[in-house]
């Protein structure tokens, strides 16, 4: 049996190591697209989570990347959540759209996307993006956040039913249909953008 002084010992080690994990946690800010660094910081992350295997798919050229930059900037409703840490390392972003519900007659929000670099999974940086995203939509007085997720991406899963989300009642299908776009057609987009360049 552990003796009082044992127990409180074991206690205050925890203890210890909670606060560490604490310390170590990043913080969450709202994408400024005046400051270079979060620029470069989205770039840089959805081309993390495009290479990565939950991601698939081709890294944004730089001209695609100036376009996505653009393009959410431009958005009106368009919300970038970026993490990082005290040394100034963006460790994860998170993406999303505030849209209308026809079914509840109220704003809501679709998080698009939630990407984490790799070797800073497992620190909670997916929650706190996860947390300020359900305190925004709460501000907003949204009646709803929907996502989708990879059937495969179990630890994405875990952490969704973790904070209250869960499948839809009727299994739905994520159905999509890739538009093509002349050369002309994305010079037209391109200089679109251009006008509020970065």
């Amino acid at each position: 049996m552990e003796s009082k002084e044992k127990k409180q010992a074991k206690k205050t080690a925890e203890w210890n190591v909670g606060i560490n994990r604490l310390n170590k946690m990043s913080e969450i800010t709202v994408c400024d697209y005046s400051n270079p660094a979060h620029l470069q910081a989205v770039a840089l992350l959805i081309n993390a989570y495009i290479a990565d295997e939950m991601g698939g798919g081709n890294p944004l050229s730089q001209e695609e990347q100036q376009r996505l930059l653009e393009g959410l900037s431009n958005h009106p409703k368009s919300i970038v959540l970026l993490a990082y840490e005290a040394t100034g390392v963006f460790t994860g972003l998170l993406t999303a759209f505030e849209n209308f519900s026809t079914f509840t007659a109220m704003p809501m929000i679709n998080i698009h996307d939630v990407f984490v670099l790799k070797e800073h999974r497992g620190k909670g940086v997916g929650r706190q993006l996860m947390n300020a995203i359900v305190g925004e939509a709460t501000k907003r007085k949204c009646s709803r956040l929907t996502l989708e997720v990879r059937k495969d991406n179990h630890n994405a899963q875990i952490l969704y039913r973790s904070l209250g989300f869960e499948e839809a009642e009727q299994g739905m299908f994520y159905w999509r249909k890739y538009l093509k776009h002349t050369g002309e057609d994305i010079k037209k987009i391109a200089n679109k953008y251009k006008k509020n360049s970065f």
